[in-house]
């Protein structure tokens, strides 16, 4: 059985979508992507939160993610503002915590907060409230995160391209096909 690791560099090679920008980073990638496939593969659902300029990708993960044709579970993976519109509006930390209060109630507490966005959103609190979030923030090098910059001007093929990456991943990981350490 190959490793996540040997798997995601032979994808990431010889997938005609991919682009070498993920090669270079997959060291970056493989610890994020192999912590958030095994809380899905347990169980956990996904919540997941972009800013306003990438809400566009919210909508294309949800809306892709289940489709008939990969011949698989479905993935629980609800998006957060849809959810709860008056997300939109909250200013202070107790609206925060009244948020994961419910959350914790409804999902007993077998979520996690999958973030794609600036870090200057008002959303990237929330997401920063769970140490278990999957973040992809925008414009900051920090633990536990999957940089990208706001400016590339390939950002929106690149995200498409991660979302690729890590749909494959789920399949192969759902099925036993690798290792996933």
């Amino acid at each position: 059985m190959k490793s996540f690791d040997q798997w995601t560099l032979e994808t990431i090679r010889y997938d005609k979508s991919m682009m070498n920008w993920l090669e270079e980073r997959r060291y970056e990638w493989i610890p994020l992507a192999v912590d958030a496939i095994k809380r899905i593969i347990e169980g956990n659902s996904v919540l997941i939160l972009a800013d306003e300029e990438r809400q566009w990708y919210a909508e294309y993960v949800c809306s892709s993610i289940n489709k008939s044709l990969k011949n698989r579970p479905f993935i629980p993976i609800f998006d957060l503002k849809k959810m709860m519109p008056q997300i939109r509006s909250f200013r202070s930390p107790q609206e925060v915590e009244f948020l994961f209060d419910m959350l914790s109630i409804s999902f007993e507490d077998r979520f996690f907060v999958w973030y794609i966005g600036r870090s200057v959103s008002p959303y990237v609190d929330i997401a920063k409230r769970r140490e278990d979030s999957f973040l992809w923030i925008l414009d900051e090098d920090m633990q536990n995160n999957f940089t990208l910059k706001s400016y590339d001007e390939m950002l929106d093929i690149k995200l498409v391209q991660l979302f690729r990456l890590f749909d494959k991943s789920l399949s192969v990981a759902m099925f036993a096909e690798v290792a996933i350490e």
